[in-house]
């Protein structure tokens, strides 16, 4: 057990990394050696930073607790704390349950956990961060909470209402990643198109885009989690007009049936979806669209599902998760509908929607072939260097594998390349 030394793991979304980033800045200023994702503690404390959004990640986060729980009863570990969306939500319950616990945080008090190891929080740092990610990309949250009712969401019950951060903020936050060497900002909210409405009274998304594009050295901006109805379409002209501001949109749609879009409360038709991919591929030309689907909802029929498949088949997403159905408590479709889809059924759709997309994916990656590409080095892996396009966002989307024997290319660089052949969702490249 190393003194002095700290280990934070994280888990659930980018979102939650961004906290940890900023507490691992602060623990560093107050003189500590902190890890990040150690599977086994490797210092006296460790702070869990949990995520509550399914069924599944609350699993995950629970049995990530009672792990390190184990470790400090065999004497590993000297203090432990838990902070983040699940302890959010089940404080006081977890509290008594898992009593190995030195202290339970919310999602927002973290910075009491600095008080309570006897430090101080440091206000002049609060837009730095320590970077657990590839040193030339980062992630920017530019909001908290949100504001939307959709059934089967419990993250306004966790988080709240959307809380924009100012303009000013953020742009100086660009500023001091870039000075770090940042170079590719992934901007993260739970809803993007609601940015701004709190703070000035309407959508500020498209100009908040277009002044951190203007930043010298802010080389791709990709944009994370919108939200399909009122989309403000200024955004198209923005992403038609920087260069520097990636043609990739991760847009969440859920579904495509009317029944299933008014169960799920998310006040957007079908002919609205389908109109507004096709005026995002109209005004944005080479636009990728990452989307993500669900499949099981209470009230979902075989009606809906075929529904559903033929709009995969239609779309034609670059990009495309989906999930199944978990009943969250507190939420509108807990309280009001019965979970009619039984657990069998839901992964045979959910099975079934994969299996399209990987066709479509493995057809639009094999399209590429022969085309020449901009791709950003991330890391060496065997006996390639992995890189991405502007098309594709860290951890959840293809790669570009560049054969190492050819040349000796840098991390974090940018490169031309031609691609030479694909898979079902990678692409394979050489330097032109």
């Amino acid at each position: 057990m190393k003194r002095k030394t700290i280990d934070i793991i994280t888990l659930g979304c980018s979102k939650n990394l961004v906290d940890s980033e900023q507490l691992m800045r602060q623990l560093n200023e107050a003189g500590y050696n902190v890890t990040h994702d150690s599977e086994k503690p490797e210092g006296e404390i460790a702070v869990i930073n949990t995520c509550g959004f399914i069924g599944d990640a609350k699993e995950e986060s629970i049995n990530m607790i009672l792990e390190f729980a184990q470790e400090k009863e065999e004497g590993n570990l000297e203090k432990l704390f838990v902070m983040g969306c699940l302890s959010e939500r089940y404080l006081k319950e977890l509290a008594i349950e898992i009593p190995q616990v030195d202290k339970f945080y919310g999602k927002f008090n973290w910075k009491e956990l600095l008080k309570d190891l006897g430090k101080a929080y440091h206000d002049e740092l609060h837009i730095e961060r320590t970077l657990t990610t590839p040193g030339h990309y980062a992630y920017l949250k530019i909001s908290e909470g949100c504001d939307r009712k959709c059934s089967y969401c419990a993250i306004p019950i966790i988080t709240g209402h959307h809380v924009s951060r100012p303009i000013e903020e953020i742009l100086d936050e660009v500023k001091y990643l870039v000075s770090q060497g940042v170079k590719e900002f992934q901007v993260i909210a739970q809803e993007l198109t609601y940015y701004g409405i709190d703070l000035y009274k309407k959508q500020m998304l498209p100009e908040l885009i277009e002044r951190i594009s203007d930043i010298p050295g802010v080389e791709w901006i990709r944009l994370h989690y919108a939200y399909p109805a009122h989309f403000p379409t200024d955004l198209f002209r923005v992403m038609r007009e920087r260069d520097n501001v990636c043609k990739y949109m991760d847009i969440a749609l859920q579904h495509i049936s009317d029944n299933m879009l008014e169960h799920m409360r998310r006040h957007v038709t079908k002919e609205d979806t389908y109109r507004l991919i096709e005026q995002f591929r109209k005004e944005v030309p080479g636009i990728h669209l990452r989307t993500t689907l669900m499949v099981g909802h209470p009230g979902e029929t075989e009606a809906d599902f075929e529904e559903l498949k033929e709009f995969v088949r239609k779309a034609r997403f670059d990009r495309m998760g989906a999930f199944a159905y978990s009943e969250e408590e507190g939420t509108y479709a807990a309280e009001h509908y019965e979970d009619s889809v039984s657990a069998e059924e839901k992964q045979a759709r959910l099975d079934e929607l994969m299996d399209i997309q990987q066709g479509i994916s493995s057809e639009l990656s094999a399209a590429k072939v022969g085309k020449q590409l901009k791709v950003i080095i991330d890391r060496i892996e065997g006996d390639y260097y992995i890189g991405r396009t502007e098309f594709d966002s860290p951890e959840v989307d293809p790669e570009v594998l560049i054969n190492r024997a050819d040349q000796t290319l840098l991390i974090g660089h940018f490169y031309q390349i031609e691609v030479i052949d694909s898979d079902d969702f990678d692409l394979f490249g050489k330097i032109i």
